[in-house]
């Protein structure tokens, strides 16, 4: 028989066999994305959670995310852009893709497997709304490599991983600049790089690195500071990000 079966599958066209197909064949794992939204608030990196209203891990913090649906999503992308603006109203940050996990043991629910992208957001831009699966969302302060608390899952882990992802691309990018709100001095862009590196910067070679990049545009506008107005620039790309033929100099220990 199933020699058979084999043999009618052989002689078959390519959409006769994709008409027939049956992919409850093959066991499939849960797949799902998650979202490591970061944003500046109060000077600080702070990482958005949402608490979780239905088992597994019921009550339990953890990162913005959900399962791909395969009517809605096109890709993964996709899944990361339509979770995102569900709890943030957000539909255009810089958003990147860290890496893919899949565990027998990640969910007790059984195996699955994650894709984990990174994104980043002004602050200003977000309207929070826990909405379905969550009775809770707030921001949280970052803490060296974490929260200060275990999220559910391994989120822990993942939250980790992007924060090394964005700590190490700082170096040699202009990632940061992403989680500026839309004007802002060079002063507080170094701030913010200084925040994500945990590292004070000379300020002559951050200038000299930033303008020469050619990524920021003078808003003809001025802020006026303790010691002297200063000059605010604004992105003159929102979406992309610039890569430094080095690493940026300056960095003091």
């Amino acid at each position: 028989m199933k020699k058979k079966q084999q043999a009618s599958e052989s002689e078959m066209s390519e959409k006769e066999f994709l008409d027939n197909y049956d992919p409850s064949v093959f066991q499939r794992p849960s797949a799902a994305v998650d979202n490591v939204i970061l944003t500046l608030l109060d000077d600080e990196l702070h990482v958005l959670l949402v608490k979780r209203e239905h088992h597994p891990a019921k009550e339990a913090w953890s990162l913005v995310g959900g399962f791909i649906d395969i009517d809605l999503d096109q890709d993964l992308e996709a899944t990361a852009r339509r979770k995102l603006q569900e709890k943030t109203g957000v539909k255009t940050p810089y958003l990147e893709q860290v890496y893919t996990v899949g565990t027998k043991g990640r969910d007790p629910r059984g195996w699955s497997l994650t894709a984990v992208y990174l994104a980043l957001v002004p602050h200003h831009k977000v309207n929070l709304e826990a909405g379905p699966g969550a009775i809770d969302i707030k921001w949280e302060k970052i803490k060296g490599s974490g929260v200060g608390k275990k999220l559910a899952f391994d989120h822990s882990s993942i939250l980790k991983e992007c924060l090394i992802r964005l700590r190490s691309k700082a170096v040699y990018t202009s990632l940061p600049v992403h989680l500026m709100p839309p004007e802002f001095t060079l002063s507080e862009l170094q701030s913010v790089y200084e925040l994500v590196l945990d590292s004070k910067m000379d300020h002559k070679s951050f200038r000299r690195r930033m303008l020469g990049a050619d990524i920021l545009q003078e808003t003809g506008k001025e802020k006026k500071t303790a010691r002297r107005p200063a000059m605010l620039y604004k992105l003159k790309n929102s979406k992309s990000t610039f890569f430094f033929t080095r690493n940026i100099e300056g960095q003091q220990s």
